[in-house]
């Protein structure tokens, strides 16, 4: 992101929660794929314009915040079942590590904490650029996506399916949209 300089070399951006999409796919049955959203996104973005391997990134998510359309469902993923929001009320993602592949593509590597497990998640991540909102902030936009297995964070419930396989799959795919505004 190529960002103003601030007088330490660092730049700080908010997560804008109103224009930043947390969104996970997962398939139901092993033939159709059900989509979910968390609507509760906060998070900073501390970035060096000249050295993308000092960024920094750090994400808390309300768990409670889950929407995949279904009421019904969406109590069940709240249950200890799945993400068992009363013990474990947020989602979070600190950064341990930036790669810059190129100007726009990077790799983040961070820690993942979902129901209670910290696991190290790699984040596909592009730079899709910045600008100048209505209101005169500087603006900045990202899209980054990766694939987690639900079992390496204690998210083991499942059925069996008479014909074979699963109610759920394992793996969830994740994808974000954010925008962030310079501080």
């Amino acid at each position: 992101m190529a960002t103003p300089q601030t007088q330490t070399g660092q730049t700080t951006w908010e997560l804008d929660p109103a224009h930043s999409l947390v969104e996970f796919s997962v398939k139901h049955m092993m033939v159709a794929t059900v989509k979910g959203r968390f609507s509760g996104v906060k998070g900073t973005v501390v970035t060096d314009p000249a050295d993308y391997s000092k960024a920094s990134v750090d994400v808390t998510i309300d768990a409670s915040t889950i929407d995949t359309r279904d009421e019904k469902r969406d109590g069940h993923l709240k249950s200890p079942d799945f993400l068992d929001v009363a013990t474990y009320p947020t989602i979070t993602y600190k950064s341990t590590k930036v790669v810059s592949e190129d100007q726009t593509h990077l790799t983040v590597v961070g820690d993942l904490t979902i129901h209670g497990v910290t696991k190290s998640v790699e984040l596909k991540t592009e730079i899709n650029g910045q600008g100048k909102n209505p209101y005169g902030k500087t603006i900045a936009g990202f899209s980054a996506t990766t694939t987690i297995n639900r079992k390496d964070f204690g998210l083991n419930w499942n059925v069996a399916l008479e014909a074979g396989g699963f109610l759920v799959s394992d793996d969830i795919k994740i994808a974000i949209e954010g925008e962030l505004i310079l501080n």
